[in-house]
C-alpha cells in the first residue's frame, strides 16, 4: 500500500481491499503495531462536537503508540481568519497561516473536524476550513468529518458491510429519515462514495426535494418509495440530510419516513445501520434499534480500527514531511 499524504476521502485510498485487510488485522490484535507512533504525536482540532470520531481516534492512536494533543477550537483557541487580505479588525485573532504552521510545528499527524454552514452552498462544498488545513500545514492532515464528506465513518460501513455480508453482491439501501434539525449531507455523500470504490450499488431513498449532489448518486438508482426501495434489501443504512437545492433546508419534516419494524420487516432479514447519535423514535424506532438486526454499536466500535488504518498509513509517509521536534519545514 503506498502510503498518502493526506485522508479527505476515499480517493486517498490506492488498495481498498488491502486496507479493509488491515482493519481486520486490528480487529483481530490492535496492538500489533504500537512501534510505528512512540515518539510521535498526533494533533485532533476539534471545530465541532464529537463523541465516536473523538473517542475512537483517541484509541486508535494509542494502540499506535501516538502521543495525542485534543483542542476544542471553539471554546481553547484562538478563532481562526481564512480568507487571505483580510484586514484583521474584527474579532478572529489568529489567521490560518500562522495558526496551521504552529500546529505543524507540534504535532507529526493532524486531524480536522469541520462542520458546514448550511447557509453558503459554493463555501462548504469547496471545503475551505479542510482545504486551508491542507495548503498551510507541513505535516499529513486527515479529515474526522468536513463540510461534505465523512470518509472515517464510510470506511468504517464499508469494513461493517464486509463483515457481516451474506452474499457477494447485497442490496444496499441508503434511506432519509426525518429530524428535527437540518443536517449535513456529508455523511449520505461519503457513504455513496464508498459503496461505489468498493463496486457496490446502492439504492437510494428520500422524499422529493432531497436529491443530493450528483457527482454522489450518478450509477446509483434513485426512488421516492421507500418501502419499494426497502424490499430485499440485506443493509439499510438510515441518515437524515437536509436539501442540496435549495440547500441546507428542510421543506418536509415528515414521520412517515421513520423506519418501523413494518418496514424493516420487507427486507431480506437485512441489518439496520446507522452512524449515530440517532434520535429515536424519531428517525428510527426503539424495537429496530435495539433488535438483533441492528448493527450501531458494532459500527461504533469498527470507528477504532478504521481510523487506525488511516493514522497507520500516514504514519508510514511521514518521512517526506519534518518532524514535529525538528523545526525543519517538508523538503
Amino acid at each position: 500500500m503506498k502510503p498518502p499524504t493526506s485522508f479527505t476521502s476515499v480517493h486517498d485510498v490506492d488498495q481498498l481491499d488491502a486496507w479493509l485487510d488491515q482493519a481486520v488485522a486490528y480487529q483481530q490484535n490492535p496492538l500489533q503495531d504500537q512501534h510505528l507512533g512512540r515518539g510521535k504525536t498526533v494533533g485532533l482540532l476539534f471545530f465541532n462536537p464529537s463523541l465516536r470520531t473523538r473517542l475512537s481516534t483517541l484509541r486508535a492512536a494509542y494502540n499506535l503508540g501516538l502521543q495525542p494533543i485534543v483542542m476544542d477550537m471553539n471554546q481553547h483557541g484562538w478563532q481562526l481568519e481564512f480568507a487571505d487580505g483580510t484586514i484583521m479588525n474584527q474579532g478572529k485573532a489568529e489567521h490560518i497561516r500562522e495558526g496551521a504552521a504552529v500546529i505543524s510545528q507540534y504535532c507529526d499527524l493532524i486531524g480536522i473536524r469541520t462542520f458546514p454552514s448550511l447557509t453558503d452552498r459554493e463555501t462548504d462544498y469547496a471545503e475551505q476550513v479542510l482545504q486551508q488545513f491542507l495548503t498551510h500545514t507541513t505535516v499529513p492532515v486527515f479529515s474526522m468529518e468536513s463540510a461534505t464528506l465523512h470518509p472515517l465513518q464510510s470506511f468504517t460501513d464499508l469494513l461493517t458491510i464486509r463483515e457481516y455480508q451474506r452474499k457477494a453482491q447485497p442490496k444496499i439501501v441508503l434511506t432519509w429519515a426525518p429530524h428535527p434539525k437540518a443536517l449535513p449531507q456529508a455523511v449520505a455523500n461519503s457513504f455513496l462514495q464508498w459503496m461505489n470504490a468498493a463496486g457496490h450499488s446502492v439504492t437510494i431513498t428520500h422524499p422529493p426535494g432531497y436529491e443530493l449532489k450528483t457527482e454522489f448518486t450518478e450509477g446509483h438508482p434513485i426512488t421516492h418509495q421507500q418501502r419499494e426501495a426497502l424490499a430485499g434489501a440485506d443493509f439499510v443504512y438510515t441518515k437524515n440530510w437536509s436539501t442540496y437545492a435549495p440547500y441546507g433546508q428542510i421543506p418536509q419534516p415528515t414521520t412517515d419516513w421513520m423506519v418501523t419494524t413494518d418496514k424493516m420487516s420487507l427486507t431480506n432479514n437485512g441489518y439496520f445501520m446507522h452512524c449515530l447519535p440517532v434520535r429515536r423514535n424519531v428517525v428510527v424506532t426503539d424495537a429496530v434499534l435495539d433488535s438483533p438486526q441492528s448493527l450501531v454499536i458494532e459500527q461504533a466500535n469498527n470507528r477504532t480500527y478504521a481510523a487506525q488504518v488511516v493514522l497507520r498509513q500516514l504514519l508510514k509517509g511521514t518521512n517526506g514531511f519534518k518532524s514535529a521536534s525538528s523545526g525543519k519545514r517538508r523538503t
